[in-house]
């Protein structure tokens, strides 16, 4: 039997009112709003406040929110004690998946209301950042940086990982990053945090399901693997030749193509801009070279493939991160630092949905392809009588 549906692709499995994708005019909304007004003009604390709880806040609200956030930047001393008792080249997105769902054994987690779900969101997203910076600092051999409470997230992050207050223009770029990433509709690491959400699972369960799906190159992985693409290939002049080579051996050139867009990914036309303003600040090359992959892949895969491909979100994120001085292997748990947000949101939503509720649980039907029983195969025969089959 063909399988007509392969990985759910158009499949729709559940209502949603967080976000929404226009994959042929390229739009992106979160709850209304487009990325790109959120992007020029709001602040990831706003937009998280604004993912959460379905509209802008108040200023009383969005002050509250702030220090209920800042608040709850600590992690417990014994986790980074932990932390110092791992490899030093562990993965980072292993740890991370392992630290958050240790949140669980050091919160209360009481998740039968919505109110405590917010609470648990908050906890979530605030420490998220701390685990990183922690672990960024442990594995170097470096004491863990306290949370600075008079700094945004953005800015927080990096002074924690650095030791070093950055400047405003850093702490701005990174924060409209991280607006862009905070949601994705139902991407791969989302679903996941849904579908462990419908077995009513805590919070953090969810979460760290997610960031095990996150992990992989194909989905937050990707940016990671963009920035390696970009080193190999070195300067402006190399990158014909390498994209060519890629193409003629039917490899992907990473950053390009997307499952849902036909056309530019709105956040990759931000991040674009965003590393360019870097790249004129740094004097580094990693701009030029980037826009030289888009521009010969878009024209190769025209040309040889009589496909219309264009960057998406991991293209330019690369390069914005590795400017900033983030380390490459951090690229993947900074996604997940702020799409913390866009989980938490769809956790809630599964568990609390008031308008047309769905099964309680997922559970998607298989087309089996496999053996049948029958008087050709499938007889049970004892051990001793089993044999190797050519």
């Amino acid at each position: 039997m063909e399988t007509k549906n392969i990985g759910l692709r158009g499949i729709e499995v559940a209502d949603t009112r967080i976000s929404n994708i226009d994959g042929e005019h390229g739009q992106l909304i979160y709850r209304g709003y487009d990325i790109a007004d959120l992007a020029s003009k709001s602040t990831f604390e706003e937009t998280a406040y604004l993912l959460l709880h379905d509209k802008l806040p108040t200023t009383s609200e969005y002050t509250a929110f702030v220090k209920k956030l800042t608040d709850a930047r600590w992690i417990p001393k014994q986790m980074q004690t932990n932390m110092s008792n791992w490899r030093r080249d562990a993965d980072p997105m292993d740890m991370l998946q392992a630290f958050v769902a240790a949140l669980a054994g050091y919160y209360d987690e009481e998740f039968s209301t919505k109110e405590a779900s917010y609470d648990r969101s908050i906890n979530l997203i605030a420490k998220m950042p701390t685990i990183i910076a922690s672990w960024q600092r442990i594995r170097n051999g470096l004491e863990a940086i306290d949370p600075d409470q008079s700094l945004g997230i953005a800015a927080n992050f990096l002074y924690m990982m650095s030791g070093q207050r950055p400047d405003a223009e850093a702490a701005k770029i990174l924060d409209t990053c991280l607006i862009l990433h905070a949601d994705h509709t139902f991407n791969a690491s989302t679903f996941i945090a849904r579908q462990v959400a419908s077995t009513r699972a805590h919070m953090y369960s969810a979460a760290s399901s997610a960031i095990g799906a996150l992990s992989g190159e194909l989905h937050g992985g990707a940016n990671y693997e963009v920035m390696r693409m970009l080193i190999e290939i070195g300067t402006v002049e190399n990158v014909a030749g390498w994209v060519q080579e890629r193409i003629d051996s039917g490899q992907r050139v990473m950053g390009m193509g997307h499952a849902v867009y036909r056309t530019f990914d709105p956040r990759s036309t931000v991040l674009e801009q965003l590393s360019e303003k870097l790249a004129k600040k740094t004097g580094d090359p990693w701009h030029e070279i980037t826009a030289k992959v888009q521009e010969v892949t878009m024209s190769l895969m025209k040309e040889k493939k009589q496909i219309d491909i264009y960057p998406n979100v991991d293209l330019y994120s690369a390069s914005v991160y590795y400017m900033l001085k983030i380390p490459m292997d951090l690229n993947t748990p900074i996604f997940a630092m702020s799409r913390s947000v866009g989980w938490a949101a769809h956790i809630i939503e599964e568990k609390f949905a008031e308008a047309a509720p769905k099964p309680a649980l997922y559970r998607p039907k298989a087309i089996y392809v496999g053996k049948y029983c029958g008087p050709e195969g499938c007889e049970y025969k004892p051990l001793d009588l089993r044999t190797l089959q050519p």
